[in-house]
């Protein structure tokens, strides 16, 4: 399945307003990691509170042991402090990498904005270097957006 295609799915998914945004982050989380191939581990974090770190809130793919990140820490920690997207063909060739999985090869991380503040981020993690693309940077970019619109309402 493209990932155009699975636009409508994902708009589906988190405009259910009868469930509470974690559960339908997480049902987006499942549907991204079952139908993208390369998508082998799909969660979101968000900013804790006050505290300069992340947690996770919701995921699909193996349980993580990093379920608090602080910023600058890892990809997902320097998304935090820098607001940018972060691809990374080969997490082995990243001095700052927080290893989740002994498989995972590459990741992406793109920041979430509410209201123009960077409160969390989507990160994915694939088994396969060089996973993502252009296109997937602009489709979870969509991703962000569809969440960010839900969160703002």
């Amino acid at each position: 399945m493209s990932l155009e295609d699975l636009k409508p799915a994902v708009e589906k998914l988190i405009s259910q307003k009868n469930l509470d945004i974690n559960h339908r982050l997480t049902e987006v989380c499942d549907l991204l990691q079952t139908k993208v191939d390369t998508y082998d581990w799909v969660g979101f974090y968000f900013k804790n509170g006050d505290k300069r770190e992340l947690i996770l809130k919701a995921f699909a793919g193996e349980p993580t042991d990093h379920t608090i990140i602080p910023f600058g820490k890892g990809i997902c920690g320097q998304v935090a402090e820098s607001n940018q997207n972060f691809v990374v063909d080969d997490v082995a060739a990243q001095d700052n990498y927080i290893a989740c999985s002994i498989n995972v090869k590459s990741e992406v991380v793109i920041p979430l904005f509410v209201n123009g503040e960077n409160i969390g981020q989507i990160d994915i993690d694939s088994h396969t270097k060089q996973a993502f693309s252009k296109e997937d940077e602009d489709f979870l970019t969509w991703v962000n957006d569809q969440v960010s619109q839900q969160l703002e309402a």
